[in-house]
């Protein structure tokens, strides 16, 4: 498995950041996947004189560790870090090397400080766009702290280890042996979960900002941005940087940029709003919304931030679908990304509900991999684009059903079958499948306004003039959270902007 001569002069300048001599400790046998992976270290060491190969005996095989020469990091790849993992890897090789990691020092120390042994695995697929965010976040940790080490297990090449573990999404993370999570987790997200919370004294007490927004998606950004460029005091809280758009594969439809992807385009855009004096407040959800005499807002943790303004821009969710076995199957065979998790069904029947873009998207997606794919739409026709329709009508492996409704999703320790129902006629049927992905829209992320005054429409969407306004003076919002009439990432970006003008015309007249 040779690496081509691109990636290779791409990869050379990274490499050039190495500080103190690393080597790659590989465990490998003589089967093809050993084979391709000794390859692989072989043609990365090749390429700066301070990597070098050392064998060793690990706990899979193949994998390898990647340690300086006075002091084991802790990180080992069991599998080949390629696709989405190769930018994880050469992180861990630069920081292992003694580079500092790019994150706050406020984090920095806060992972120094656990005097615990924690011993975290993370079950990641090569195709996945959200699991280099987890990987990366225990490697920095594993970096910072010698108590600390991580393995990344790539579930292409250890199959059955997954398979046995009954893991069914990726990115899953167990703790000394134990679960610990599953999904996009940030730095924070991981210490929070931990219990190294940070001290919401230092929270409470910062000076009211003249606008706070809420929400670190492509609205908040822009929100941020335009705040930040009119010289205001400008906050904001971010659970996580990205929103939605970090589930989003590829976009072709953000203008004077013919192809993106959802999470390097959220990287560019936050770090766009770092060039900002933006104060960012991340791993803390908003819990309430009052009007005094600052807009006040109380955090989960019980922290307030106050403001003369707000802007929420809190985005939306996958929408469930409301029926038994939903809940309890959820990452045992219920999933919502066919890229990240499509994989671990490979050879496996399952079942998609959504007729538009997305479902069928996913269904595309999904018939390259799996075994067979059965999509369940609700209305008499998919309401998906015509090219996709046809595309998805060429495919030998699919089945389309319509006018259908999911009734129960039934398993024992995960997901076994699906049962729906014909809207006309009431008839039921059942099909077997290992797997359901739900992708039938989205519902915003308002639910934590309840008691605020914000009027929201039966969907729970903010009700927001053409200033970005809401009933509530100097509270605006913008994005999928509102009752936009179209949910598109520039149309979130422009009324993010829109909304922070609007805060900023409110200050001048109040």
């Amino acid at each position: 498995m040779a690496l081509d001569q691109e990636i290779k002069s791409q990869l050379i300048p990274y490499l050039d950041y190495i500080e103190q001599n690393v080597a790659l400790k590989v465990c490998a046998g003589s089967d093809q996947a050993s084979r391709n992976m000794f390859e692989f270290v072989q043609e990365i060491s090749e390429l700066s004189d301070k990597i070098s190969i050392e064998k060793t005996a690990l706990e899979r095989s193949p994998s390898f560790a990647i340690d300086r020469a006075d002091l084991s990091s802790g990180i080992v790849f069991a599998g080949l870090p390629l696709g989405h993992e190769l930018s994880s890897f050469i992180m861990a090789l630069v920081q292992v090397s003694g580079r500092k990691p790019k994150i706050e020092d406020d984090l920095i120390e806060r992972i120094k400080q656990i005097d615990k042994k924690l011993n975290f695995t993370s079950y990641i697929n090569l195709s996945c766009h959200n699991c280099p965010d987890v990987v990366q976040a225990l490697n920095i940790m594993a970096v910072l702290n010698p108590n600390i080490s991580h393995t990344i297990v790539d579930g292409g090449i250890f199959k059955e280890e997954v398979e046995s573990m009954q893991i069914m999404a990726v990115p899953t993370v167990h703790l000394n042996g134990e679960e610990f999570g599953s999904g996009r987790m940030t730095t924070q997200q991981i210490l929070s979960k931990l219990g190294e919370s940070v001290d919401i004294s230092e929270l409470n007490n910062k000076e009211p900002y003249d606008v706070l927004v809420i929400g670190g998606g492509p609205a908040g950004a822009a929100a941020a941005i335009y705040a930040a460029r009119k010289g205001i005091r400008t906050g904001m809280l971010a659970e996580t940087f990205g929103g939605q758009v970090m589930e989003t594969l590829g976009i072709e439809n953000i203008i004077g940029t013919k192809y993106t992807e959802g999470p390097k385009f959220m990287a560019e855009v936050e770090a766009h709003v770092r060039e900002y004096p933006v104060d960012i407040i991340t791993s803390q959800r908003a819990a309430m919304l009052e009007k005094k005499e600052l807009l006040e807002l109380k955090l989960d943790s019980g922290a307030v931030l106050k403001s003369k303004t707000a802007i929420i821009a809190t985005g939306a969710k996958w929408r469930d679908i409301g029926v038994p076995g939903e809940q309890e199957f959820k990452n045992k065979g219920i999933a919502y990304c066919p890229h990240c998790d499509g994989p671990l069904f490979a050879g496996k029947d399952v079942a998609v509900i959504g007729g538009g873009n997305s479902g069928v998207e996913a269904a595309i997606d999904l018939a390259g991999v799996v075994n067979h794919v059965t999509i369940i739409g609700s209305r008499p026709e998919l309401k998906a684009d015509k090219f996709l329709q046809e595309r998805l009508r060429s495919l030998n492996n699919v089945t389309i059903v319509t006018n259908a409704q999911a009734k129960e999703i039934f398993g024992s320790s995960k997901v076994e079958g699906l049962t729906y129902s014909n809207r006309e006629s009431g008839n039921e049927s059942t099909i077997y499948v290992q797997g359901v992905f739900i992708l039938i829209g989205l519902v915003p992320n308002t639910e934590w306004l309840s008691g605020s005054g914000i009027e929201r429409t039966k969907h729970g969407e903010i009700i927001v003039d053409k200033y970005g306004s809401t009933n509530i003076p100097g509270v605006f919002a913008a994005g999928d959270c509102t009752d936009s009439a179209y949910k598109q990432i520039i149309i979130s970006m422009g009324s993010g902007a829109t909304a922070a003008l609007g805060a900023f015309d409110y200050l001048i007249r109040n």
